[in-house]
């Protein structure tokens, strides 16, 4: 496909009579981006297919909450900018439960972190999230299960991922973005 980013494994090969060079290619996988958007689509496919995307399943926002989870990093700007928001709209406690918003170990993290936040019986809602970045940096809000995590929460979520124009697989599984 024109654009995709691939690696391959490939031997270099001489046709003398024309003085052609071939690679004489032995695996190729799709890399960067391409890979990750091909990935995220698939699943956001499934998820849809589940049901987990139906606008019909999603809850309101709480009218007035008292106290708000959070789930993100607790040194991310993102955590700081929902607590100055929070404060200027009035009186709410918020609640961090802090988890790695991005690399290899992040999806396991944040599910812990909603599970935590979950438990707590005083919070109204929860916001998972993290600010923007590149395509693998937000690629823990596109995991299966932490997708399947944010649908089955006992409290209404709102996913904050990203900017405005970056939307993830959280995004589209949490009752509000």
């Amino acid at each position: 496909q024109n654009g995709a980013r691939i690696r391959m494994r490939a031997e270099p090969n001489v046709y003398p009579a024309r003085g052609a060079l071939q690679l004489v290619v032995a695996k190729v996988r799709l890399q960067g981006e391409g890979d990750l958007a091909m990935r995220r689509e698939a699943l956001r496919r499934k998820l849809e297919a589940e049901g987990l995307l139906d606008p019909a399943r999603k809850r309101p926002l709480p009218s007035d909450p008292r106290v708000v989870g959070v789930v993100t990093s607790a040194t991310g700007a993102a955590f700081a900018d929902i607590v100055k928001v929070a404060r200027r709209r009035g009186a709410v406690r918020i609640l961090l439960s802090p988890a790695q918003v991005q690399g290899e170990a992040a999806p396991a993290q944040l599910i812990r972190a909603l599970q935590r936040i979950e438990q707590v019986a005083e919070v109204d809602v929860v916001i998972i999230g993290r600010g923007g970045g590149s395509p693998e940096d937000l690629a823990a809000f596109d995991d299966e299960g932490l997708a399947r995590a944010i649908a089955s929460c006992s409290k209404v979520v709102v996913a904050a991922v990203g900017h405005e124009v970056d939307w993830s697989i959280a995004c589209m599984v949490a009752d509000v973005r």
